[in-house]
This record gives structure tokens, sequence and C-alpha cells, in this order.
């Protein structure tokens, strides 16, 4: 067990009949976690489990058995809901999973596993790829391409980030966290157990469907309101077009409960009008930037330090800089590797450092910094280059269309054409043009000319994975969204289809 690991294990010992974990009307104290984490690391050591898939709804039990896993030394790897069928198949059988934990799908029916006991089905070790030695969770980006990639973290990766965020939440006085996204979510999972388990805080779980989460986007706010009012928590986490729906229904007369003292929002660019908004309303928003290569969060806006359009400041255990041209780098918490890929694979070398030495990692996301806060303008590999010679980072302009009430969904194209292009997918089917227009004019307002939606389509569905258009976690499939509306645009800015490319 490395040291990082083991104090994590202490610090649960050490704070007894504290409340821990709580889901409805149980509640388990940090002793009882103890004995029941204890008592799941021996059954997994009788099953003989080594790579390991966790695939439970939120809740207690899920908590427990990646603790047992952690302390255990094997490999957890975390199945998201919202991944597709053949998305998780594909994380099944390519981390070589021997044992299963939780409902077995019937799609996996054919591949080999008995149930051992109530709940857990093993099946003969499959030849696996090698992992790099040390890792004890395998977590999947879902990336914008049709196969998730498996990101390889040791226990002291994932800690480090860990013990940052547990100061910083108990400089807050966050005393009680409620787990919102699906806890197979990196992000979730470090911030939102590990985190307030270090600063003997106590986590609230419930089933997603509970909190009126479903799927990658689908969303109860009802169900979501109406959780915050019934455990009254100290923190959240929140995606972009969660924070955006609380926003809304604050502004439209809904309560919010006063005891929320912190609720971070990353996963995605937010924009700086949804943010001040949410300060009109006194709504303790900060927002972060992190990946799962670096063990998620890397900067936070904290009450201490916040700057609006910034995702804040370096954890303490972080060094970032810039590489020339102008890509965010990473030195601290980072991943051992990509499942399947040579060692060092994203490390940009820096001054003859090696991975082993600490080399820097490299995110793929360009940016910048104002007085120490860094600014991230999105990802390297989406920026466009327009007529004109200017180049536009996407994201960026999404999100400003995407913050107005009347959009739900934006993509932005531009490259090479003389005026940028918006397809918008509207928040309600009664939502006219003239509404859409209007949302457009008003996020053009905020933005260079340069930058502008200067013209837009309505989209004819939203984007999703059910018609290739976005991930399962919503993330755009742009090249899949420049063959479904190439001719559109083209005839829109009425030029040959040819001249509208990646």
């Amino acid at each position: 067990m490395s040291p990082a690991v083991d104090a994590l294990r202490r610090a649960i010992a050490a704070y007894g009949e504290r409340p821990a974990l709580q889901c409805g009307a149980h509640t388990l104290s940090y002793a009882g976690v103890d004995e029941a984490v204890a008592q799941r690391s021996a059954e997994l050591a009788g099953l003989g489990a080594a790579r390991v898939a966790l695939s439970l709804d939120n809740g207690i039990d899920w908590v427990l058995w990646e603790l047992a896993l952690l302390f255990g030394g094997r490999i957890c790897v975390p199945v998201p809901g919202f991944f597709s069928p053949a998305q998780q198949r594909h994380v099944i059988d390519s981390a070589g999973i021997d044992t299963w934990i939780g409902p077995l799908p019937a799609w996996l029916a054919d591949a080999g596993f008995g149930e051992r006991q109530a709940g857990i089905f093993q099946r003969r070790p499959p030849a696996a790829l090698a992992v790099p030695r040390g890792t004890v969770k395998i977590t999947y980006t879902s990336g914008t391409t049709g196969q998730p990639k498996g990101v390889c973290l040791d226990g002291e990766a994932q800690l480090a980030v860990a013990r940052s965020l547990s100061g910083l939440a108990q400089a807050c006085g966050v005393q009680r966290h409620l787990c919102v996204l699906p806890l197979a979510t990196l992000l979730e999972n470090i911030a939102g157990v590990y985190a307030p388990l270090l600063a003997g805080a106590c986590v609230v779980l419930a089933p997603l469907a509970e909190i009126g989460i479903h799927g990658a986007s689908g969303l109860d706010p009802a169900r979501l309101l109406g959780s915050l009012t019934a455990t009254c928590p100290h923190s959240l986490i929140l995606l972009p077009q969660l924070l955006q729906v609380l926003v809304g229904a604050a502004e439209r007369g809904s309560a919010l409960p006063d005891s929320l003292r912190f609720i971070a929002v990353g996963g995605g660019r937010v924009a700086p009008q949804l943010l001040r908004r949410a300060e009109a309303l006194g709504l303790p928003v900060f927002e972060g930037y992190g990946l799962s290569e670096c063990a998620s969060v890397v900067c936070l806006n904290t009450p201490q330090g916040r700057r609006i359009g910034s995702v804040g400041l370096p954890l303490p255990h972080v060094r970032l800089r810039l590489g020339e041209d102008g890509e965010i780098l990473v030195r601290g918490a980072r991943m051992l590797g990509y499942l399947g890929e040579a060692p060092g694979a994203g490390e940009c070398q820096a001054g003859g450092e090696s991975q082993a030495s600490g080399g820097w990692q490299a995110t793929g996301d360009l940016g910048h910094f104002e007085d120490g806060f860094l600014v991230v303008h999105g990802r390297k590999k989406h920026q466009f280059i327009t007529a004109f010679g200017r180049n536009v980072n996407p994201e960026w302009v999404e999100a400003e269309l995407a913050q107005q009430p009347a959009i739900a969904q934006a993509w932005v194209h531009g490259e090479a054409l003389a005026q940028n292009v918006a397809v918008l997918v509207p928040r309600s089917a009664d939502c006219t043009d003239a509404e859409l227009e209007a949302a457009v004019r008003a996020a053009n307002a905020a933005l260079p000319d340069y930058a502008r939606a200067h013209r837009w389509l309505r989209a004819a569905a939203p984007f999703g994975a059910a018609n290739g258009l976005a991930t399962a976690n919503g993330r755009l499939r742009r090249d899949a969204l420049l063959q479904h509306y190439r001719a559109a645009i083209a005839a829109l800015l009425s030029v040959p289809a040819d001249e509208v490319r990646a």
C-alpha cells in the first residue's frame, strides 16, 4: 500500500463515530466504513480478484467496494452507466476484466462471467494488456472518438489531488458533500469521495434517478432541486449544463438551500455571463479545470482567490507552464500511461526530464495566465482559422451561445470561411426562430467580431450518442457534425460544398 493510500486508510480509522456516508435514512460512521471495507477486502482476496469492473449506481456500496479495491492494491475499472453497451464492452475487453461487481447486463451473457456470490461475477482471467506498475485504477475518457481510452492511475496521484481539495474544502467549512455526478466519473470519485473522507466530512449519496440524472444528458430539474432541499449539502460538483439549470430555476423563483458553501463547476467551458448570473443570486459557484491524465482537478477558483473568466489558480500540488504554442503543460499528479500504449504517451519533455522524474503532461488545451490565474481557450485540435486569418476556439463561442436560455446546444464552424456558422439546438421544441435570433445577438454582444456566430442554422435534432453527433457524455463530435451539416452550411453561405472543410 502506498503512503498516500495508507494515509487515507488511517484517516478513515481515526474519525471513529463521525458520520461518513449517508444514503437516505442509512448513515454509516467512519468506524463502520473501516469495518465494512476490511470485510470486502477479504472477500476480494478470497475470490482472487485482480481487475475489477465496478458497475453500481451511486450509493454506499459503490464507495465501500472502491475503497476495498484501493486498499487492496487491486485494479478498479469504473464502468460509466452513460457509456453505450458497445463502449462498455470495449472497457471490459480492453481492461481484461476478471471480476464484475454489480448487476450483469444481458449483453455480457456471452463474456463467460458466472455468479460467484450475490452481485459478483467472475470469469477465467482473459489475456490482458499490460498496465504500468502501480496502477490501481483505469478510468476511461469518452473523448471524441467512438472507443473510450483507458487512463492508468496510481493511488499517489489520485490522493495528491484529493489532499489539495480537502484543504480547500476545510477552509470553506464543508462538512456535507452531495454527489450529483456519477461516482464512475473520476471528478466525483476523487473530489466528491476521497477529498471529503480525508477531511472527515460526510458524503451524501443517492441513486442518480432520485437526484434527477438520467444517462449522459437527461435531467429532471424538479428532482434535482428536491434533492438539494432534502439533503442541505454544503458542496456540490456540477457540469456547466447542470449549473445552467440551477441558475435558471433560481432566477424563476425556486428556493435553493442556504446551506450551500461551495459549488464547483467544471467538465467544460463555462460562460462568464453564467457565472455572473450565479453571483448575482448569491450562489457560491467556483469554476475549475482538470483532466483524467492529471488525476482530475488541476486548477480551481476559491473564495480566497477568484477571477471570473479563469479556471482559477493551480492546486497546491501542481505546477503549470505554457508551451511555445500556448499549450497548457502540467507537472504534479499525472497518469502512469494509457492502457495499451508505450509509457510516456502524452508527455512533453521539458529540460531533459523523463516521466519517471516527473516530466510535464501535455494537456492538448490552449490558454494563458492573468496574474497567476489560468484562462483556458479550448482544445488545440479544435481551433479553426477564419478566411481573415483569425484563430478561433469554437468552445468559447459555443459556451456563450449555450448559456442563453433559448439554446440547449451549439456547434460553431468557421475554418477558412468568411463568416462563422452556428448550428443550434433550441431548448424547447416551441422555440421560434425569432427567439433563437435574439439569443444569438445577445451572445455575440460579448464576443469580438471575428469570433461571433455570423450566421446560424436550426439543428434537425439534438446532438447525442444515438445520432453520432456527440459522445455519450455530451462532447461534440466535430467531424461528424461537419459531415452532417456541410451541405446546409454551404447552402446558407452560397458557397460550393467543398469550401466547407475541416
